[in-house]
This record gives structure tokens, sequence and C-alpha cells, in this order.
């Protein structure tokens, strides 16, 4: 009864906890990529360069709300990781498609989705197979 309570109190639900983990790495792809847009404004970079950075930027996004959801010692890290980062790049990719309006192939769009998948994944494991604190 006790940690029912707790729960609420903190808000802390298994879906309340994975909108604030979705709403993190959203909240931390707009910053980076704001900084890397300035950054990009002072110093010329190659557009390899360029992907090569909006990766990163998207797989420590899905790491840092992956972060938020996935506690210490928990079994299903790698299915609640994998989870965020299916909906963190599905829900990224649904809106550059609509607003470039470019026309990339659809396997490009399915790599980084499953990019995320895998990250996500990979960060749920890695953070779930921490030890609880005691």
């Amino acid at each position: 009864m006790t940690q029912a309570v707790r729960k609420f109190r903190r808000g802390g639900g298994k879906p309340t906890a994975f909108w604030r983990g979705l709403a993190v790495s959203v909240l931390a792809t707009a910053a980076a990529v704001i900084v890397f847009a300035l950054l990009i404004s002072f110093v010329d970079v190659s557009d390899g360069v360029i992907r090569i950075v909006n990766q990163l930027i998207k797989a420590a996004a899905v790491f840092l709300g992956v972060r938020v959801i996935v506690p210490r010692g928990d079994e299903n890290g790698i299915r609640r990781g994998a989870l965020l980062g299916l909906v963190y790049m599905g829900v990224g990719v649904l809106l550059y498609a609509l607003l470039t309006q470019q026309k990339i192939s659809w396997t490009g769009y399915l790599i980084d989705v499953f990019m995320g998948v895998a990250a996500g994944g990979l960060s749920g494991m890695l953070l779930g197979s921490l030890r609880a604190k005691k």
C-alpha cells in the first residue's frame, strides 16, 4: 500500500514515466540541435559530419529518455527502451517527412526507426542490468 501511495504522489506510474521519458528525449534533441545549428553557423561542416552528429544526437536523446523510464534492476528494460526508441524515432521520422517533404527512400526511414529501437533496447538493457539501489 505504501508503494502505491508513493507512486501516486510522484506520478510514477509506468505510462506517466514513459511520456516523461519521451518528453526528455524530445527536449534533449531540440536543445542539441539548436546548439549544433549555432555551431554550424560559425564553422564550415560537411554534410557527412552533419549526418553523423544528427545520428549521435538522436541516440543520446533516446538514452536520456530511457534513463528516465528504466529503473535499476528492471527486468523489462530492453522492452521499455525499445518501445521508447520506436515511438521517438517513429514520430521523428514522420514529422521530418511531413515538414521537409523531401523524397527519401522508405528504407532510409526504416533504418532510422530500427536505429532508435536498437539504441533504446541497448540502453534499457544496460540501465536495467545495474544493481538496484538499496
